[in-house]
C-alpha cells in the first residue's frame, strides 16, 4: 500500500512541503488542470508536477483525474477524437511515471453535494446531502461553489437537453466504447485505469448513473476481463448507499485484482439517502473503516490510498473537503489500520 495526498497545484493552499511532513506519506495525487477536458496534455505540464513532486521527495504515480469529455459519455460529435486524444494522454502519463489514472464517466455532475458547510457539534465544517435540498435545486441554474462552473446557464442547458432521453444502457455502451479505445493504450504504457463510483450513487436530475452498485461493477468486469481497467474504492461514495457492503466488494474486488486506488474517508448516513462526511474514524460514522481496510488487505491489495475528504477543523479555511489538518489525521489513521490488519 502505498499513501498518497491530493494536490492541487501549485495554487493548492496545501503545500508540498506540509503534505512531505504527514507520516507515511509516499506520494501525491495530481493533475493538470489548465487542460480543457477532451484536449491533450503538454508534456511539459505533467513534467513540472512530476519534477515538484520528485523535488520533495514524494512520488506523482497517481493521476485523478484525466476528464472524460461529455461527448464521449454522449457517443456523439467529436467522441472518437476525444478518445484518441485520452489515450495519447495515457501514453504521456506512463511515460512520465505515472501508474495509475483515476476518472469517472458520471454525466454532467461528477459530484453532488447540498451543502458545504455543515457546522457539527464540535464546531467543525464538513459537506452534506439532503435529499430536499437536491430536489429543490434546478440542474439548469446550479451555483453552489466546487461544482462544475466551467459551463455557462445556456451551454449547461443545452448540455442538459443532450442527455434527455440517455438511459442506463446506452451510457454503459458509450463507457464501453471508451475502454476499448483506451486500454490498448494503458497496455501499451504501463497504467491503469481506476473508475471512481458515482457520488452520491443513484441517479440524479433524471441523469442516469452505472458505477453504483456491485452489479455495475460485475458487469464491467464481465466484459472487461483486463485487470488494468479496474476501479477507485471510494467508501465515502459506496458507503452512502446502505446496500453496498463495502467489506465484501472491498474484498471481492481486491482479490480479483481490481482496486488499483482506494479513497478511503466515512460518513453518517441518515434516512431517505441524507448523509454528512465526518471525521475518518469506524467510530464517527456509518462505515467500519476497519473492516474495509481488513478486507481489502485479505484481498491481496497493495495499490494507491488516499484520505478522502475532511472536515474543516482549527478554524482552517480553504476548498470545501480539501483542507490539510483533518486529511493528515485521516492519513496518520489509515495508516495504523493497515499496519494492524498487515501484521495480524
Amino acid at each position: 500500500m502505498k499513501m498518497t495526498f491530493r494536490w492541487y497545484g501549485p495554487s493548492d493552499p496545501v503545500t508540498l512541503e506540509q503534505i512531505r511532513q504527514i507520516p507515511g506519506m509516499s506520494g501525491i495525487v495530481t493533475a493538470v488542470y489548465d487542460v480543457p477536458p477532451g484536449e491533450v496534455w503538454p508534456r511539459a505540464s505533467i513534467r513540472a508536477l512530476v519534477d515538484a513532486a520528485h523535488a520533495q521527495g514524494l512520488e506523482a504515480e497517481v493521476i485523478e483525474s484525466v476528464p472524460v469529455h461529455e461527448d464521449i459519455k454522449l457517443g456523439r460529435g467529436d467522441c472518437d477524437r476525444y478518445i484518441r486524444n485520452y489515450a495519447e494522454n495515457v501514453r504521456r502519463l506512463g511515460e512520465a511515471g505515472v501508474r495509475c489514472i483515476c476518472y469517472n464517466f458520471m454525466p454532467v455532475f461528477d459530484w453532488l453535494r447540498t451543502d458545504l458547510h455543515t457546522r457539527a457539534e464540535d464546531g467543525s465544517y464538513s459537506l452534506s446531502y439532503q435529499p430536499e435540498a437536491m430536489a429543490a435545486l434546478d440542474p439548469r441554474r446550479l451555483s453552489l461553489p466546487g461544482w462544475d462552473e466551467s459551463y455557462t446557464p445556456d451551454a449547461l442547458s443545452a448540455l442538459l437537453d443532450a442527455y434527455a432521453g440517455m438511459t442506463h444502457e446506452r451510457l454503459f455502451l458509450n463507457w464501453a466504447r471508451f475502454l476499448e479505445g483506451v486500454l490498448p493504450a494503458c497496455g501499451e504504457a504501463g497504467v491503469s485505469l481506476a473508475v471512481h463510483p458515482d457520488d452520491p450513487p443513484w441517479d440524479v436530475f433524471g441523469l442516469p448513473r452505472i458505477v453504483s452498485r456491485r452489479a455495475d461493477y460485475e458487469r464491467l468486469f464481465d466484459a472487461f476481463p483486463d485487470r488494468r481497467c479496474g476501479v477507485t474504492f471510494c467508501t465515502g461514495s459506496l458507503g452512502a448507499s446502505a446496500d453496498n457492503d463495502l467489506p465484501a466488494m472491498a474484498r471481492d474486488f481486491a482479490a480479483a485484482g481490481r482496486v488499483h486506488f482506494a479513497h478511503l474517508r466515512n460518513i453518517e448516513r441518515g434516512a431517505d439517502g441524507r448523509f454528512r462526511e465526518v471525521a475518518h474514524l469506524s467510530s464517527a460514522g456509518s462505515l467500519d473503516l476497519y473492516a474495509i481496510v481488513r478486507a481489502l488487505v485479505d484481498g491481496g491489495f497493495d495499490g494507491y490510498v488516499r484520505p478522502d475528504h475532511g472536515r474543516h477543523i482549527w478554524g482552517e479555511e480553504g476548498k470545501p473537503g480539501y483542507g490539510l489538518y483533518d486529511r493528515a489525521l485521516g492519513a496518520a489513521y489509515l495508516n495504523g489500520l493497515f499496519e494492524a490488519c498487515e501484521r495480524r
